[in-house]
């Protein structure tokens, strides 16, 4: 996986909020981006890049709320931090139940926002290793046949090969045969190897 390198991106149509806070975050060295409007944003951002968005969430045109919207139909996957001069209980609990992983009112603590961003970077970075973990997992386990995919599940579901092939109506010398084409396909070197790149996959949720 590609070294993770972060951007703090901030949307807001408040040009003195931008450059204060643009001042703010790159004097603790994180790299910033800046937008004046979510449209902007939209038409600028690149699905690739990774960090977390500061956004306001009442501007001109579309909203930072609307701008979550959007992003999430996309899927488009990043911490968001809200930032707002006119906050409200129901607001807050909106974007919250959204996936906002912040809700500040401004003005705000300048530590406990560069906080609030610090783990929003590492929540992203977080989301992108189980990300990569199951592109490899699916791309290992994408070699095996139908009927190995359905040995695994039951495999990884805790069943011995007797009762596998009591269940699929096999030879348990079958069964010991897919097994070791599946250990073989996938490269892993144990059971417990094989239940952690099932899970990764997100195939142990199909058990």
């Amino acid at each position: 996986m590609r070294s993770y390198e972060p951007t703090v991106f901030l949307v807001d149509d408040d040009h003195a909020v931008r450059d204060a806070l643009e001042l703010l975050l790159e004097s603790a060295g994180l790299r910033t981006v800046s937008y004046s409007s979510a449209a902007a944003f939209l038409e600028g951002f690149e699905k690739n890049r990774r960090g977390c968005l500061v956004l306001d969430i009442r501007m001109p045109g579309m909203s930072g709320m609307e701008l979550q919207a959007a992003l999430a139909e996309k899927s488009v996957n990043i911490p968001i931090i809200f930032l707002t001069g006119h906050g409200n209980v129901s607001m807050s609990a909106k974007a919250f139940r959204t996936g906002a992983i912040d809700f500040m009112e401004k003005p705000f603590n300048e530590n406990v926002l560069l906080e609030r961003i610090q783990e929003a970077i590492q929540l992203d970075q977080s989301n992108q290793a189980v990300a990569a973990r199951r592109v490899d997992a699916n791309s290992r386990l994408a070699s095996l046949t139908p009927r190995e995919r359905e040995v695994m599940l039951l495999i990884v579901a805790g069943n011995a090969n007797k009762e596998i092939a009591t269940k699929l109506n096999l030879s348990t010398r079958t069964i010991e045969t897919h097994r070791g084409h599946i250990l073989e396909k996938t490269g892993a070197q144990s059971l417990a190897d094989l239940i952690e790149l099932a899970i990764a996959s997100g195939s142990h949720k199909l058990i």
